[in-house]
């Protein structure tokens, strides 16, 4: 039975939610924000939705750069694999305040959005971000421990 009412949800969602977050786990878990992030809340569950069809396909894009890039360094046999919560979150969250950290010198990412609009024209493209410095950021982030 609770797999039929999974099913029910995720066709729901993609109803409500039509162009998901790239980055909604780290969105959701606050470590990181978006002025293109919408929330939305199903079945007691919030979703986070991209405003803009063309920052979701480019965020998507870089996130699978960022795994690509971070496989070595997290131990992900191939790219495109599954991956624990803690993983997703150490790429999503460790990937953007690593890429703020090599713009700018802080790692608070206020408008990811901003930041891979800022990056993309001092770079070029998302191929020409310093990946070497951003995997930093993923390998050192810590999730916020459950008290």
């Amino acid at each position: 039975m609770s797999e039929y009412n999974e099913d029910a949800y995720r066709d729901a969602r993609k109803s409500v939610n039509p162009t998901p977050c790239a980055f909604e786990k780290g969105v959701l878990a606050r470590c990181i924000t978006c002025s293109k992030a919408e929330k939305h809340l199903l079945a007691e569950r919030e979703t986070i939705n991209c405003g803009d069809p063309t920052a979701q396909a480019r965020c998507l894009e870089l996130k699978t750069l960022l795994r690509g890039h971070s496989a070595f360094a997290l131990k992900i046999p191939h790219v495109g694999a599954q991956l624990p919560h803690a993983k997703e979150l150490k790429i999503q969250c460790g990937g953007l305040k690593g890429l703020q950290l090599a713009m700018n010198g802080s790692d608070k990412v206020e408008d990811a959005f901003a930041l891979i609009e800022s990056a993309i024209s001092s770079h070029g493209s998302l191929d020409s971000f310093p990946y070497s410095n951003i995997v930093q950021g993923v390998v050192h982030f810590e999730a916020r421990r459950r008290s």
